[in-house]
C-alpha cells in the first residue's frame, strides 16, 4: 500500500488544509504514514481529523 495514494479521503481533505502538516507527512517514512493513517480509522468528525492532521506539526 501507497500511504500518500491510498489516503483515506477525509484525511487527505484535512491534510489540504493544513501545508505543514502535509509537508511534514510526506517526509515520514511510510511506517511513520501508515501509524498516522491507522489513527484515522477511530475519527468520528471532521473537527477530530482536523485535530489529528494538526497534531502532526506538533
Amino acid at each position: 500500500m501507497d500511504p500518500m495514494r491510498d489516503l483515506p479521503m477525509g484525511f487527505g481533505m484535512a491534510l489540504v488544509k493544513n501545508q505543514s502538516a502535509m509537508e511534514t507527512f510526506s517526509s515520514m517514512t511510510p511506517e511513520q504514514q501508515q501509524e498516522i493513517i491507522s489513527r484515522t480509522h477511530s475519527v468520528q468528525s471532521k473537527e477530530e481529523m482536523q485535530s489529528l492532521v494538526d497534531s502532526i506539526v506538533r
